[in-house]
């Protein structure tokens, strides 16, 4: 067994319940975004954090490795065109050392299925624009043009469930 399908075997992805799971969805956006890309912290914690569900992808021993949000119903209005048929799949970030090993993937998947749970038919999402490549293959399309959010080019996408 190559090491690489030994680590991606060793990780569970879920929706994240009580204070210690949300604390973890929050520490590996800090690493990512505050961190590592510089997004002001009073920019990467909003009110939708309350009412999001949030999904969090942990290691066997318990490490956080990834984290994702979806927003839907008025949550996700401004975002989604108004469509409240639509959710929006937000803060998707994965930690430096789980990149490459399918975290991004699982965790975009397991939005999506929550989404479904909800009843709702498509997620919308803004891609940084170095990302576009990643969610095209899990079956997102572009639509409009760049725009900033944070200081970093943008893209919406949206995928029918």
């Amino acid at each position: 067994m190559s090491e690489a399908y030994a680590v991606r075997e060793a990780y569970a992805v879920r929706e994240a319940v009580g204070e210690g799971d949300l604390e973890a969805c929050f520490a590996v956006r800090r690493e990512v975004f505050v961190e590592e890309q510089g997004v002001p912290r009073e920019l990467e914690y909003d009110t939708y954090d309350s009412t999001a569900v949030h999904v969090l992808a942990v290691r066997a021993d318990g490490v956080p490795l990834g984290t994702g949000r979806l927003l839907h119903g008025a949550d996700a209005a401004g975002k989604t065109g108004a469509d409240a048929s639509v959710g929006s799949l937000g803060r998707l970030a994965v930690t430096g050392a789980a990149r490459g090993l399918g975290v991004g993937a699982a965790l975009v998947r397991a939005i999506e299925d929550a989404a479904r749970e909800r009843g709702l038919t498509a997620v919308d999402l803004h891609a940084q624009t170095q990302a576009l490549g990643f969610y095209e293959r899990l079956g997102y399309v572009a639509y409009g043009g760049e725009f900033p959010d944070a200081g970093i080019p943008h893209r919406a996408m949206r995928r029918p469930l």
